[in-house]
């Protein structure tokens, strides 16, 4: 069975580039490179992963590009480009050309509300789809109707939401993330992330049961041809190893036929962010 991780991080720890990481998450004020990630892979039966930008910058881009290039197993990048510029076909040119640039990434999470409906980012946005890029939705759970109005102005752009979306999952909290996430799955041309879901859950005390109902809506919602897993390593650290964390989605979906487990676990990749994993 292929498996793939279609979701991970690397940095070289710098406070001032790396903000986020707050004391709270200070086992991540480190350094995470493919020599930390790669025995993980290995233990845990995955080919390869999808490198995903932590930092809003077009060093970042390149910085991952050239990681991919050093490391067979990084089968694909998710880079940053502003979509906001007037100039995002110049800042995508350089990179069209590298076949592990595979799609494009903003912090939509920390913007206010409105960010996705601005014209000039929709303009950036419709310049994707000329590059074969795919565009990662990177929301939390109250900005899915936002989401919802952007996809359906794109009915040709591949997007993939990260994280399910992010719903309360501490506070056990379905509604009204659900309905939303729902509605959202309606447009063919999303898929889905199995990923981030730890560090929504009470990082020290979560339970596998505490999960279920949000798979089961992904499920559900998605289906097996528009799922995907990811670790959201090294972040999902705060609550769980890289074992834990994969396994959680991996027992998850054992139910399934062995066609539908190939499908989520590595299929589905090939096709939504276009990987070649030889």
């Amino acid at each position: 069975m292929l498996r793939l991780d279609t979701h991970q991080h690397f940095w070289r720890y710098d406070a001032a580039e790396y903000d986020w990481i707050s004391d709270e998450m200070s086992v991540l004020k480190r350094d995470f490179l493919p020599a930390d990630l790669l025995p993980l892979l290995q233990e845990n039966g995955f080919a390869g992963s999808v490198a995903v930008q932590a930092r809003q910058n077009l060093i970042e881009t390149q910085w991952l590009l050239d990681l991919a290039d050093e490391h067979s197993f990084i089968k694909g990048v998710v880079g940053w480009v502003d979509l906001c510029s007037d100039k995002v076909e110049e800042s995508l040119e350089p990179f069209k050309e590298h076949s592990k640039f595979v799609g494009v990434r903003h912090v939509i999470q920390a913007e206010a509300a409105g960010f996705m409906l601005q014209e000039r980012f929709q303009k950036g946005l419709a310049k994707l789809r000329d590059f074969d890029l795919s565009y990662d939705l990177l929301t939390l759970h109250h900005q899915l109707e936002e989401a919802c109005e952007l996809v359906a102005k794109f009915p040709e752009q591949r997007f993939i939401l990260d994280h399910i979306s992010k719903p309360l999952i501490k506070n056990g909290a379905l509604e009204p993330w659900r309905s939303h996430l729902k509605k959202l799955a309606k447009f063919p041309n999303v898929s889905c992330k199995l990923s981030g879901m730890v560090t929504e859950a009470d990082w020290q005390n979560w339970q596998v049961a505490d999960f279920e109902p949000y798979l089961e809506t992904v499920l559900e919602a998605f289906g097996v041809n528009r799922l995907m897993l990811g670790s959201d390593w090294p972040v999902c650290t705060l609550a769980g190893s890289y074992k834990e964390v994969m396994r959680l989605t991996q027992d998850y979906i054992a139910h399934l036929s062995q066609d539908e487990q190939t499908a989520i676990s590595g299929e589905n990749a090939l096709h939504w962010y276009g990987l070649n994993v030889l």
